[in-house]
């Protein structure tokens, strides 16, 4: 549905104010397909439309006020490995903050998001994708937190050995002995546990566990599409009591019913052509095209996403959602949410749908604001209690 003039001026004019805090989004792993690494190569100050869904022009005219950038790494890069190339991802957010700074800033806390807002800079935050990134180790969740990681997705597609994904089998049955001290432990550190990816037992542990609010940092609402990737009403309605954010996404197999079929088979096509099914790189997006050409994709639209932050509300409250659309970790976007500059799309829709200005703001900026700054103040508590904790996989799990 074409939004009307008046209803885009005044999303702009509210994201202008209160601009969107974007839970997630996979720039830095884009950057190491598709250039290496090579940001002369990529350069976000120029136009890379049709190459990648992010750069700094589009930001801006998204309303963009703050992203959490992933420094994502597959599960099949193990152990050490894995280590090594989550600080590879964070090494290019840092590279990406000295390249511009005049439209980049990082930040570390919620007073930095302010900060940044009112110097009108885009607050640049980094979250792991996936505790396979620690390899069990909680100095090495301890030294990711120092290096500036504020979240930590605890699995990604796939189980690790505390923690049950979504989409793999069950597992330990949600977390086990060491993956509650591992929650604990970010509650310490002030990192914000994230529950997109896990299993409905984990989000579940996780919320018994956790002192601290939790975020998803971009999952969408299972009533409305049936995907292990969403989250179940019953999870949603305990939202409030734990003070928590759950950040609507945009990739079209989590939000459409219908795409939830057509993916399955798309990625058993990327398969049969031995490629990874979440491969972005150009010969992969040659497949797919054959691929969507021959079978044509179902297309979401910002009304399907609109649709599950309408449910999102009423499930959580309006205290409690947010956004994460996981642009440039998605092969397909809905219409209207083609890249970074769609977000305005968004806001008008709800703005269609009656939604005031104050629940707005709250969705685009004053909740993940507030997230964050409740962490750090969970953090203070619990180290004035105790300190760093030193147990191990086998000590807890034998």
């Amino acid at each position: 549905m074409t939004k009307l003039p008046d209803s885009l001026a005044r999303a702009r004019a509210l994201l202008a104010e209160f601009p969107v805090v974007d839970g997630h989004n996979d720039l830095p792993w884009a950057l190491r397909e598709k250039a290496g690494y090579d940001i002369d190569r990529l350069d976000i100050a120029a136009d890379q439309t049709g190459l990648l869904h992010t750069d700094i022009a589009r930001l801006r005219a998204g309303g963009v006020g703050a992203q959490f950038w992933s420094v994502y790494v597959r599960t099949d890069m193990a152990g050490d490995t894995a280590v090594s190339a989550t600080l590879e991802q964070i090494d290019c957010v840092r590279q990406l903050l000295a390249r511009y700074p005049g439209d980049l800033r990082a930040a570390l806390t919620a007073a930095d998001m302010a900060a940044a807002r009112g110097e009108g800079r885009i607050a640049s935050l980094m979250g792991a994708e996936g505790g396979h990134s620690i390899n069990n180790s909680l100095a090495t969740l301890r030294a990711l937190y120092a290096l500036g990681v504020r979240y930590m997705t605890l699995t990604h597609n796939d189980n690790i050995a505390w923690a049950d994904s979504a989409t793999d089998e069950p597992g330990v049955g949600g977390l086990s002995a060491f993956g509650h001290e591992v929650v604990r432990e970010m509650n310490r550190l002030g990192m914000l546990v994230d529950l997109s990816h896990v299993a409905a037992t984990t989000m579940r542990a996780a919320l018994d566990t956790s002192v601290a609010p939790v975020i998803f940092s971009h999952s969408s609402a299972r009533a409305v599409c049936d995907h292990p990737r969403n989250i179940p009403d019953d999870v949603l309605e305990r939202l409030p009591a734990n003070g928590g954010v759950a950040m609507v996404t945009f990739v079209p197999k989590f939000v459409l019913q219908e795409a939830v079929d057509w993916t399955l088979a798309a990625d058993e096509n990327m398969r049969a052509h031995g490629f990874h099914h979440l491969d972005t790189t150009p010969d992969a997006m040659k497949v797919h095209a054959a691929f969507e050409e021959s079978r044509p994709r179902p297309a979401a639209t910002v009304a399907t996403v609109a649709d599950h932050l309408d449910h999102m509300r009423e499930a959580a409250g309006t205290d409690h959602i947010g956004i994460g659309g996981d642009y440039d970790g998605t092969a397909f976007t809905p219409d209207g949410l083609d890249d970074v500059a769609g977000y305005p799309n968004l806001i008008a829709e709800l703005l269609d749908r009656g939604w005031s200005d104050a629940d707005l703001a709250k969705l685009t900026w004053q909740n993940a604001v507030r997230v964050l700054g409740a962490a750090e103040d969970v953090a203070r508590d619990e180290q004035g209690r105790r300190g760093p904790s030193i147990a191990t996989l086998s000590q807890l799990d034998g």
